[in-house]
């Protein structure tokens, strides 16, 4: 019985399969993997049977022929040319949903069927190829709704996106608004503040107009005030000597005359000018002026009569000078910031240098060997020059402030205030008595260093006064200025003597030649100019431009005439025989000071980089032609 039943269930699955037609037109999407006929299964209780997977199968059957029957699904382009066989679609089909016990027993009972022979391979057939179609159609579908996923959201990113810039470029409009607003209020500010400020430019000039003419008016009342306490102080002293009866016995010296100094301080130049000054006295009479009595320690100027010592010892470096080719011997690194002025020793191979790190350093020659470091300035320093006798050292700087030291203390032994602003050079009488600065405040002034007191203002330039020099043994004094001029004054009384105009630019630097018989001017487009002293007009121009021509010095003999230039180069020129050398040893580097040094026979030139070249005579040098103008 069991078999008869077995043989009749087996007919009526095959009659099954062979009217039912596969779809794959079902609720869940599931894809369902393709499983061998080897495998084995085993039926495990509580799952559906065959029956009811057959009866679903059916259903969809239906839904699978009405689907054929649309032309889109009749093309066989993409059908699979191996079909599959119906046990294996039932195979895949039970496990796809996990029906492993109704699984064993349709394997068990389909092969044994196989065996016995109730049916063949043939008489199955295959899996429709619609099944397939559709099979691929769904996969395709699948694809394209994840595609279309992934397009809304990226639809939903630029949509966001595209708000973003929209809330940004609001924004922006927003703040280019307040902007415009802003800038107009501030152009309406700018035109109120110019026409405020053109209303109180004559009033400036007014006030800076009345301010000058009380500057005149004091000068003037003090020079009346010192006269008449003159002439009080002479009527005393005539009176009493006319009482006393003893008139011609009395030792009066002239204003200014008498300089008690402190001991061991007097040199032996104010020695001999007092011992001239008092006979002078006791055989003129009584003095009408009393500023001796006032500023007893005044130094005494020298006679204008003296004798250059430094022009015979020069001679015997013309020749070395003459031909004027340097080259580089050395470049030493001496401060961290500009090396701003240069000073050579008088009696001994020593330099010392100002640099912008508000120190002076000496040091000797060739080697760069340190001997003394300078401290004390609050700002850069700007000019130095040794006393005659190399024994101390005068220094300006940024601070307003002249500052004198004791090379054998090592310190700083007297401070000059009295300039408004920054004090851009200085230099030394050749008595040793005087100091002279040149400041911005368009003033210099004459200082004596025994009295400690500025003996004269020298006001006249109408700029900033960039350098000054007293020329050698005399009383003499040379100003460069801003103002695009040059002159000369008379250190004893402070006047200005003579001005020379032919400067196109601003005048960074004058200087003597050793004969006193020419000036050499530098300006700010390194126009290099060449004066007649006696005559105060120019005998020479030349450009080394077009950078700015910083310092500029004569050699000892005369003949050339260096220049420090804003291009990185030592310019050297050479009017006798109308050449220009160009000496390239800093690179690009401004150079701001250079110097002669007689002793050593050297030039040397300081750069901004902290560093001085060591020049020699060389035939290194690159000569470059040199236009010269009247």
């Amino acid at each position: 019985m069991e078999k008869d039943e077995e043989e009749a269930l087996g007919s009526e699955v095959s009659v099954c399969l062979q009217k039912i037609t596969i779809t794959d037109y079902m609720k869940d999407d599931f894809q369902y993997e393709e499983v061998s006929a080897d495998d084995e299964f085993s039926l495990q209780e509580g799952d559906e049977d065959l029956s009811e997977a057959l009866q679903a199968v059916q259903e969809q059957a239906e839904d699978a022929r009405i689907l054929a029957s649309k032309p889109v699904l009749t093309s066989e382009k993409s059908v699979s040319e191996v079909p599959e066989a119906m046990d294996d679609f039932f195979c895949n089909f039970l496990v796809s949903l996990g029906m492993s016990r109704t699984l064993d027993c349709f394997q068990t009972e389909w092969y044994e069927l196989v065996e016995r022979g109730a049916f063949t391979a043939k008489d199955i057939g295959f899996v429709p190829t619609v099944y397939t179609c559709n099979q691929q159609l769904k996969a395709e579908n699948m694809r394209l709704r994840e595609d279309l996923d992934n397009y809304k959201r990226a639809a939903n990113k630029a949509k966001e996106a595209f708000l973003k810039m929209q809330k940004e470029r609001d924004f922006h409009r927003m703040h280019h608004k307040q902007v415009v607003q802003e800038k107009n209020r501030l152009l309406c500010d700018i035109k109120r503040l110019k026409a405020h400020y053109a209303s109180y430019e004559p009033v400036l000039k007014q006030m800076t107009e009345k301010y000058r003419t009380a500057l005149r008016q004091k000068m003037l009342t003090s020079l009346e005030r010192d006269r008449a306490v003159g002439q009080v102080t002479g009527l005393q002293a005539i009176l009493c000597t006319l009482e006393s009866g003893s008139a011609s016995q009395i030792p009066v010296k002239k204003a200014g005359h008498e300089c008690e100094r402190k001991k061991g301080f007097q040199g032996s130049t104010q020695k001999a000018l007092q011992e001239a000054r008092q006979q002078e006295t006791l055989d003129a009479g009584p003095a009408k002026d009393s500023e001796k009595k006032r500023y007893p320690k005044d130094s005494e100027f020298p006679v204008d009569s003296q004798v250059n010592s430094y022009i015979a010892p020069a001679k015997e470096y013309s020749q070395f000078l003459e031909h004027g080719e340097y080259k580089l011997e050395n470049t030493l690194k001496l401060h961290d910031a500009a090396v701003s002025c240069l000073a050579s020793h008088p009696l001994k191979n020593l330099v010392v240098t100002g640099s912008d790190d508000r120190l002076w350093k000496m040091w000797a020659l060739p080697d760069g060997d340190f001997i003394m470091v300078g401290e004390g300035h609050t700002d850069w320093v700007s000019g130095c020059c040794f006393h005659p006798s190399g024994t101390q050292l005068v220094t300006s700087s940024g601070d307003a402030m002249v500052r004198i030291w004791d090379l054998s203390k090592g310190g700083c032994v007297l401070t000059l205030k009295g300039h408004a602003q920054a004090v851009w050079d200085c230099s030394w009488h050749s008595c040793g008595d005087f100091v002279a600065s040149a400041s911005k405040d368009s003033t210099s002034k004459i200082w004596d260093v025994n009295s400690e007191r500025c003996r004269y203002t020298m006001r006249g330039h109408k700029d900033s006064v960039s350098s000054i020099e007293f020329l050698p043994f005399s009383n003499i004094v040379l100003t460069s200025s801003a103002d695009k001029t040059l002159s000369l004054w008379d250190a004893r009384t402070g006047l200005r003597v003579c001005t020379f105009y032919g400067h196109l630019h601003s005048c960074n630097h004058a200087t003597f030649s050793l004969e006193s018989n020419m000036i050499a001017s530098g300006d700010t487009c390194g126009v290099l100019k060449l004066w007649d002293m006696r005559q105060a007009v120019p005998i020479l121009s030349v450009d080394t431009g077009p950078r700015s021509a910083n310092q500029v010095a004569f050699d000892h003999s005369g003949h050339a005439v260096a220049v420090a230039s804003s291009d990185g180069a030592v310019k050297v020129v050479q009017p006798g025989l109308g050449q220009l050398h160009s000496l390239r040893g800093h690179g690009e580097t401004e150079v701001q000071s250079v110097a002669f040094h007689r002793l050593a026979e050297r030039l040397l030139s300081g750069a901004a980089d902290g560093t001085v070249s060591l020049w020699t005579s060389g035939s290194s040098a690159s000569v470059l032609s040199m236009e010269r103008t009247a």
